[in-house]
Parts: structure tokens; C-alpha cells; sequence
């Protein structure tokens, strides 16, 4: 009989275990794959976005957004970084706060094994839950036999990456156990546009560009914010937009929703007119000084203007300016799960406990990281969501 299983052995699952196992609990980690972590050994091109020093509740979706702010009074990204200093692995901030490791994601992962040893607890890998049942104490069915125990925390994830091994079975745990559920979608995920576009754009594939992107919303908004805007790269792709900023406003925009985004933000297109006005420049060329020549050339042939500068009208000017400064597409789809780093939506949160993320409807039954309606940002927030939510609840085990 074990005080404690955790179904899961990523990010939170991992951290739920440690500190559980620092109380001197006798704790059962339970994982599908081969290995812990696979999300984390993939994260930031192999270096783990491991968190980031700005995380604040502000920066995550949640139909409840407060539910998160008591995890993050007792657990900052400083913590984690206090870990991470303790095992003297070197780390780097890219860019707006984002810490990855200097050499590779596998040093998180040998600190998440470090520490479980340290405190005893059990981990086996390559062991498939089947379902999870509740008497008297839990007992966890998997393939290779039942295992029970006291309390139970799912930790595991959402419906991304399912070639890592990603599957709805956190959902069908807490459905079985009576919680609903809040509608899951991929989320920062690549966006695909529709046909007639594309074959504008097709030659456009692998060409990128700065803006600030926002949504004109069909439907009701995801966020009380609804002036949401990120100013990252833009990617076009072979399929539609990606980079930074399109993988931020995916987790926001729904079917019907319009993309508003300014082009190069930070060039002021209608000095940039004004300067030229009387040159015999080809606007193109012009252009290319601020995008690339193709995507500049694609420019003037989606509004209809290939003149030199000393030629354009008002109109044509006008014509420029709103292009740069408010292009609007509507989105067809997302690239779905296997391009999608999070799932939005999961466990609803009204049902959990905040400060210890246990069920308010099975007491010893606790929902965390990923599988809990709670999505962060780009860049180290669903770490850090991971590592704060797991904190909790070992500590309440």
C-alpha cells in the first residue's frame, strides 16, 4: 500500500512525487513511456524552456482565472531556479524571461531523478494504466498489474504531441469520478489558411517577419482581455502561419475568428512613403528594404500596385499603409494535436481545490499540470504551471 500514485511521470507528476516523497511519503510514480519526461527532453529544441522569470496568473487561460494564483504565491519560477542553480547547471534567458538550459534538456530531467531517489520514491516506466478505481483506497489498474494506495494525483497531460505518447486518459479518470470536463483544443499550435490564400502565399513557405498580432473575434472572447495582442516573428508555412506570435494567439482565437496583424511594427510604413515620395523607385524595392524581395513582390501583387514611388495616388498610399498596418485573414483550422504544444481546456477547476488541487467531489483524488482547464504562454509558463501545481499538491499529500 503506497500513500500515494501519480499517474504520469512528466513535469508535474515528477514534482508532485518529489515533494511528497520530502514529507516521507511512500509514493508510486506510474508512466507509459519508456523514459520520464518526454515533453520535457523535446521542450525548446532540446533545451528545456524550463520557466520564465515573468510568469504571473495574468499570462494563462483558464475559465476560472484566479484558480491559479494561490500555486504561484507558493511556488515562483525563482524556486525553480533555486533547483536548478542547487545542481549547478548552467542556464541563459533567450528572450522575454524565457530560461533554457545551456547544454540540454536531459539535465532537468537527471534532477527530477536525483531528487526522486533522494526521497524514495518509486518510479516504473513502460506500466499502462488502465483505469483507476476507488473502494475503501484507490487502486490503480495497469497492464502489468494493480497497485493501491491512499491518494491518487492524475498528471497525465493533455491530448498534444500524441506520438510522444499523449492520450485522453486523465479526462475518462476524472469523468469516471464525476468532475466535467471544459472543452479541449489544441493550443499553441500552427494556424492553417484557406486554399485560395495559400496559393498566393505557397512560394512564401519558410519566409518570416516581425509584427503584433490580434484577433477581430466572431465569437466570445477566451480571455476577459479582449485587446490580446503579441508582438513576436510570424512564420509562413507550407500550410498556413506559425512562429512565436501565431502559436500565442491560436490559444485565444476559435473558428471564425479574424487575424488583425501589423506588419514590422516597429517601421514607420508612412515615413518610409513620405521619404520616398519622389523617387523613381519601384515600390517593391522599396518594400524589400523592410520584408524580403519575394514577400515584398507578393505585396504589390495582393493590393494591385506596381508603380514607382513617384507615381502612386493617395489611394495607393492609403492602399500600403493599411496593409502593413492592419492586414486581416481569417483562418481556415489549427494544425490539431500533433503540432499543438498544450491542450486548452481539461479538468474544470471549480472542482478542485486551489491550494492543494484535490478534488472537492473525491477526497485523496488531485488534478494537476496539463490535464487541469489551465494554459500558459509561450515560453516556460506551462513549466511553470507544471512545477507550482505539483508543488501543492505533494506538499498536501
Amino acid at each position: 500500500m503506497y500513500d500515494a500514485i501519480i499517474i504520469g511521470a512528466g513535469a508535474a507528476g515528477m514534482m508532485a512525487a518529489i515533494e511528497a516523497g520530502k514529507n516521507g511519503k511512500r509514493v508510486l510514480v506510474l508512466e507509459h513511456n519508456s523514459q520520464i519526461g518526454n515533453k520535457i527532453l523535446i521542450s525548446g529544441g532540446g533545451r528545456c524552456n524550463f520557466t520564465n522569470i515573468n510568469a504571473t496568473p495574468e499570462n494563462y487561460l483558464s475559465s476560472n482565472p484566479n484558480f491559479i494564483r494561490s500555486a504561484f504565491s507558493e511556488y515562483k519560477p525563482s524556486d525553480f531556479i533555486k533547483l536548478v542553480e542547487s545542481y549547478s547547471i548552467e542556464y541563459y534567458e533567450k528572450k522575454l524571461g524565457q530560461l533554457f538550459c545551456k547544454r540540454s534538456s536531459k539535465e532537468i530531467i537527471n534532477i527530477l531523478l536525483e531528487e526522486a531517489k533522494k526521497y524514495n520514491v518509486e518510479i516504473k516506466t513502460n506500466t499502462k494504466v488502465l483505469r483507476l478505481e476507488k473502494n475503501q483506497d484507490f487502486e490503480v489498474i495497469t497492464e502489468n498489474g494493480s497497485y493501491k494506495s491512499l491518494k491518487c494525483v492524475v498528471a497525465c497531460g493533455g491530448l498534444s504531441f500524441p506520438k510522444k505518447g499523449a492520450t485522453d486518459l486523465g479526462y475518462k479518470i476524472a469523468k469516471n469520478f464525476g468532475h466535467s470536463i471544459i472543452q479541449t483544443e489544441p493550443a499553441l499550435v500552427p494556424l492553417v489558411l484557406p486554399v485560395p490564400i495559400m496559393k498566393k502565399l505557397v512560394d512564401l513557405s519558410g519566409i518570416s517577419f516581425d509584427s503584433n498580432v490580434s484577433l477581430n473575434f466572431k465569437n466570445s472572447p477566451r480571455s476577459k482581455n479582449k485587446k490580446i495582442n503579441f508582438s513576436e516573428n510570424i512564420l509562413i508555412t507550407h500550410r498556413g502561419l506559425s512562429g512565436p506570435a501565431i502559436l500565442q494567439i491560436s490559444s485565444y482565437w476559435q473558428k471564425g475568428d479574424v487575424l488583425k496583424i501589423n506588419i514590422e511594427p516597429k517601421v514607420d510604413i508612412e515615413e518610409i512613403i513620405l521619404q520616398n515620395s519622389n523617387s523613381n523607385k519601384e515600390l517593391k524595392n522599396v518594400l524589400s528594404e523592410i520584408v524580403s524581395t519575394r514577400f515584398a513582390e507578393f505585396i504589390c501583387n495582393y493590393i494591385g500596385i506596381n508603380k514607382s514611388m513617384n507615381q502612386l495616388s493617395n489611394k495607393d498610399k492609403i492602399k500600403i499603409i493599411e496593409f502593413f498596418n492592419s492586414f486581416t485573414i481569417m483562418p481556415l483550422e489549427s494544425e490539431g494535436y500533433s503540432k499543438a504544444e498544450v491542450t486548452i481546456g481539461g479538468v474544470n477547476t471549480n472542482e478542485l481545490n486551489q491550494k492543494t488541487m484535490e478534488s472537492k467531489l473525491v477526497e485523496g483524488l488531485y488534478f494537476i499540470g496539463e490535464v487541469v482547464d489551465v494554459t500558459g504562454w509561450l515560453g516556460g509558463y506551462n513549466f511553470q504551471w507544471a512545477w507550482a501545481s505539483g508543488f501543492v499538491c505533494g506538499n498536501s499529500i
